[in-house]
């Protein structure tokens, strides 16, 4: 779907440069959570052929047919994940020069993925003076920076590797969106899915009840609309059907990080335990069908893994590069 002002939509891959050092986090934890990510972004983005008509799609997911054809590639979700995860793989921690690098190096070696407008304007620039980042980022959408939901898509391991810390996720989180979405929804939007990941990928907690966990998540949000949504997500009634919160939340029809945010973490908040459940309700929403689930994927595999979903999604599913084998 097109880009509108200050928004990014992010989707199909990248670079096989392996991961370096061994980190400090939860590393099995954010591969998890990458392995998901990847999977509810191949997943999701089979949902976007329009020649079907929104009913037919929309039938289809009730039904719980699974999409076609059997090959399902990821998108520029996956593929910015992949350089969030290799710096920490790396470096421990966010190192923003060093991430605006491999953002702007996996781009260069496959653009194709879907990036949206703001990407593909700014991660060239990122591969040739990846110092320069913040000069960069800031001049996007007529200077005021993105405010898309690609911040957002990507940051789930990052939070899975800081299972447990909420507080780390959110500061880690702030300094990996800057790289490239400089307005401030669009860092609250990736705030927002790490924490919601590193509360989720905690196995020494039960997952609390949807609503406890949305306000907890909104807690460490800073003020603005991502959070506003959060609270509104927090409070649908229980019993609420995925079309109907999609339609009172947005589901990234608008490409934004309050526009998408709130619903994803509402899906992935409800099914912190089932993989498959947290997708199918994810795409039950429509709207940017590949980052949502990417999302709502990213941060319940972080605790759940892959291994339960279906052998058919894995089977169909483009596979995580060689390199980044668990």
């Amino acid at each position: 779907m097109p880009p509108g002002p200050a928004a990014d939509t992010m989707c199909p891959m990248t670079t096989d440069t392996p991961p370096g050092g061994p980190g400090t986090g939860d590393r099995a934890a954010a591969h998890d959570s990458l392995s998901a990510l990847a999977l509810g972004d191949s997943f999701g983005e089979r949902w976007f052929p329009l020649s079907h008509g929104p009913g037919n799609v929309a039938g289809a997911i009730r039904e719980r047919r699974l999409p076609e054809p059997r090959h399902w590639p990821w998108t520029d979700d996956t593929a910015m994940a992949l350089a969030v995860f290799a710096v920490l793989d790396r470096q421990g921690e966010v190192e923003q020069a060093e991430l605006a690098r491999e953002f702007g190096e996996r781009y260069t070696a496959d653009s194709g993925r879907g990036y949206g407008s703001g990407m593909h304007q700014l991660l060239p620039l990122l591969a040739e003076t990846p110092d320069l980042w913040r000069e960069k980022a800031d001049a996007l959408f007529g200077g005021q920076g993105s405010l898309g939901n690609g911040a957002a898509m990507r940051v789930a391991p990052l939070g899975a590797w800081y299972a447990g810390d909420p507080e780390r996720a959110a500061a880690q989180a702030a300094l990996s969106a800057q790289v490239t979405h400089a307005h401030p929804e669009g860092v609250a939007g990736a705030v927002a899915v790490a924490v919601a990941a590193a509360l989720t990928a905690d196995r020494d907690r039960e997952p609390p009840a949807r609503a406890e966990l949305l306000a907890e998540v909104a807690g460490h949000t800073p003020h603005g609309a991502v959070r506003d949504g959060l609270l509104r997500a927090a409070g649908l009634a229980p019993g609420t059907a995925p079309a109907a919160a999609a339609a009172a939340l947005g589901s990234g029809y608008r490409l934004r990080a309050d526009d998408t945010v709130p619903f994803a973490l509402w899906c992935a908040a409800g099914h912190p335990e089932d993989l498959t459940e947290a997708l199918w309700a994810t795409a039950a929403g429509l709207g940017d069908v590949d980052t949502t689930c990417a999302i709502a994927g990213g941060v319940v595999g972080g605790r759940t893994g892959v291994a339960d979903v279906p052998a058919a999604w894995r089977e169909r599913a483009e596979p995580l590069p060689p390199a980044f084998a668990a």
